[in-house]
């Protein structure tokens, strides 16, 4: 075993307590700790005199060297902690230093002792200090330092692991790095001039200046890219060597059947409707992302699919992430299917099938619905993870449809595709997001899947009216929904979380608990839910929904709301995805500068179903926010997306938290001649040796990734 395969408990000064703090990084391994890159950097070059410091920008973190003249504890009698305070001198002056609650620093600085400080200047009645410094001791001012000199990195941190702590074990580590055998090969590492990965390593956690900073981190962000398209186009050769059934496209069929659709498919579902249909009529398994606009009419694409399927004999699964979409596609299911398909819904407390006669109802019991679908008399079961229970089996998979994919872990996806044996045959999956994704991007991120893009809006669709409202304005956006109301329609009304107490603080310390943000959604929407309802619309039936609320209580507010029981639904994020409420006109955001530009559109999203005209009404302080104008001048999700690239990086625009994508290969997407380099050379590697039997290290690297992968 390697230095870097070595575990982080081995090293020094890592006890039990910090190993799952920096589990939290993804930091398991010495190697992984080395590849924990810098955020950024703190340009500590330069010494300043004392008698400089108190001049000029005091926003600055600045670096003065001296010896410490005094030091002593003061403890606070308000709130019973401790006040370090010190002078520290130099040839041209002296200068006090506060620490809050550190109190040993009286017994490690004691006066004499000669220091490197960083930190900024504040001002209290006595006049300027440096508050809270970082500090190192030193034997003389050309003493190498760690913390205080030079461009010091500044890394990702969690509670109990700080930069300091971080950059205290990197350094020895790095000093001890003899020789570090590089995945890259050499012609490679040559032909684009790149840094050896130990120079890199050096370069990329304590640079001599950016420029080298710069060149270690394209070097490492080339590594992860081309490792990533490594491992997406060895997933598509393994998929493509599994078996499927084959489900040859009948055109008569399929054209019989779109003609008794009660709408016109737009030019962009027929294009993808025909890509899918090709896909099932191959002997492998088709791997298709259909990424579609809000309200694009992905849906109907997967149903025309289904259709294909089960009428030559195969079952098609189809998976939402909540009760209320798998409801709402089974409804969809039985008005357009009719009695020409038997359809099954199966969530956590439903089962019912479609269509029934005078001999069967349509709710049944679980254990009826899971023999019927084992014994192959469902030929469509819609459902949400209950689908994938141990206890579900059958008969005849063809075809596995996945609604907004990225909602579902890749066990979950996986338990629907196993192969259950030597003979079997893998199903079909087609994979479906209404997160719109540009294009380079997706292909980037999903270079082991078809996509097909949904951009059209179905014919007779209205663009949404977008307006950016001034908080001290409501009152026209309270009057506009009132005039809505009266004429017939419904509103939404969605509340951002609100700040939790000490969150802030929190977010630099250690986690908030999933708990305390869902009461902090809780409180935001019974606040709002009680001024709408009594002082703003008493008038109005005025309904709340959160997350902290049982299936069966959403469920119910949903369906009140669908049949017009209640005028204005208040809510959290919870009504993002998927709820088709086609009476509803107005969606109103309170503090829309606090939600991404993709989640927003998203809530845009659940108005304009309808024939009416519809309206989404952004309350914002910040009026002038390029991400709110951006909703105003466009309702295409597509160049939303493409804006949200630019303004916040492709880290937001898909999750980060979601992805599994390395952080390098995450900033580096939007670099498309990157991209486009580190794809090419993966596959003239693959095509020179496709198991990769001459590059042990790649193939262990590869071992390594975490990343996410589609099947």
């Amino acid at each position: 075993m390697t230095l870097l395969e070595l575990t982080i408990d081995k090293l020094p000064k890592v006890g039990p307590r910090n190993v799952p703090r920096m589990r939290r990084l993804g930091i398991v391994t010495i190697g992984d700790l080395l590849r924990h890159f810098p955020a950024r950097y703190e340009d500590l070059s330069s010494v300043v005199a004392i008698e400089d410091i108190l001049v000029g920008d005091n926003k600055e973190k600045r670096n003065v060297i001296g010896t410490i003249s005094e030091v002593e504890n003061v403890r606070l009698w308000k709130s019973r902690r401790y006040l370090t305070k010190a002078f520290i001198e130099d040839s041209s002056g002296m200068i006090k230093i506060v620490w809050f609650n550190q109190p040993y620093l009286a017994d490690t600085l004691k006066v004499g002792t000669q220091v490197s400080l960083a930190g900024k200047i504040a001002f209290d009645k006595e006049g300027p200090y440096l508050s809270n410094p970082s500090y190192e001791k030193i034997s003389s001012p050309e003493a190498s330092r760690t913390h205080t000199g030079g461009l010091i990195p500044v890394y990702p941190e969690t509670y109990g692991i700080t930069s300091k702590y971080l950059r205290f074990l990197i350094k020895p580590i790095l000093a001890k790095l003899q020789s570090l055998l590089d995945p890259l090969p050499p012609e490679m590492i040559k032909k684009y001039g790149l840094p050896s990965l130990k120079q890199a390593l050096l370069d990329i956690h304590f640079p001599r200046d950016l420029k080298d900073a710069e060149r270690a981190r394209k070097r490492m962000t080339f590594e992860e890219l081309f490792l990533f398209q490594l491992q997406a186009l060895q997933n598509r050769r393994k998929l493509n060597s599994l078996n499927a059934p084959k489900i040859n496209f009948d055109e008569k069929l399929v054209a019989e059947f779109v003609t008794t659709l009660p709408f016109k498919l737009t030019d962009d579902q027929r294009v993808a409707t025909y890509e899918v249909l090709q896909d099932l009529g191959r002997d492998y398994p088709m791997n298709r992302l259909l990424n579609g606009d809000v309200g694009s009419g992905k849906t109907i694409v997967g149903l025309i699919a289904a259709y294909q399927t089960v009428n030559i004999g195969y079952q098609t699964v189809i998976m939402a992430p909540t009760e209320i979409l798998a409801k709402q596609h089974f409804e969809t299911a039985k008005k357009i299917y009719g009695d020409r398909v038997r359809a099954g819904l199966l969530t956590s407390k439903d089962a019912r099938q479609w269509p029934v006669d005078v001999t069967s109802n349509e709710n049944l019991a679980k254990k009826i619905m899971l023999q019927k679908i084992v014994r192959g008399e469902l030929d469509l079961i819609i459902g949400t993870h209950a689908v994938i229970q141990k206890n579900v089996s059958f008969k005849k998979l063809g075809l596995v449809v996945i609604d907004e994919q990225h909602r579902f872990g890749v066990k979950q996806r996986m338990k629907l595709i196993k192969d259950v044996g030597s003979n079997s045959l893998v199903p079909h999956l087609l994979s479906m997001t209404a997160t719109p994704i540009p294009r380079t991007l997706a292909l980037t991120i999903y270079g082991d899947l078809d996509i097909s893009f949904i951009k059209e809006k179905p014919k007779g669709r209205l663009d949404i009216v977008t307006r950016v409202i001034s908080e001290d304005k409501q009152e026209e956006a309270h009057k506009f929904v009132r005039d809505q109301v009266l004429k017939g329609r419904q509103v939404f009304v969605i509340c951002p979380r609100i700040e939790v107490a000490g969150t802030v603080k929190e977010a630099q310390d250690r986690p908030v608990s999933h708990a305390k943000l869902m009461w902090a959604d809780v409180k935001a929407v019974t606040e709002e839910y009680e001024r709408l309802s009594k002082q703003v619309f008493p008038e109005f039936s005025i309904a709340m929904l959160h997350g902290k609320m049982k299936q069966n209580e959403k469920d119910s507010i949903m369906h009140d709301f669908r049949d017009r029981k209640h005028h204005v639904l208040v809510a959290t994020s919870v009504i993002e995805v998927g709820i088709d409420i086609s009476n509803a006109s107005v969606m109103l955001i309170r503090s829309a500068e606090r939600f991404g530009l993709a989640q927003l559109h998203q809530f845009r999203g659940r108005v304009g179903r309808g024939e009416h005209q519809s309206y989404c009404l952004l309350v914002s302080q910040k009026t002038q926010s390029s991400r709110l104008k951006a909703l105003e001048k466009t309702n295409s999700g597509f160049s939303l997306a493409e804006i949200d690239l630019k303004l916040r990086g492709p880290g937001e625009l898909i999750g980060t938290k979601q992805s599994g994508i390395p952080d390098l290969v995450m900033a580096a997407l939007a670099d498309v001649e990157l991209i486009k380099t580190a794809r090419l050379e993966a596959k003239l590697l693959l095509k020179a040796d496709p198991m990769l039997n001459k590059y042990p290290l790649i193939q262990f690297r590869l071992t390594e990734m975490q990343k996410i992968v589609h099947l």
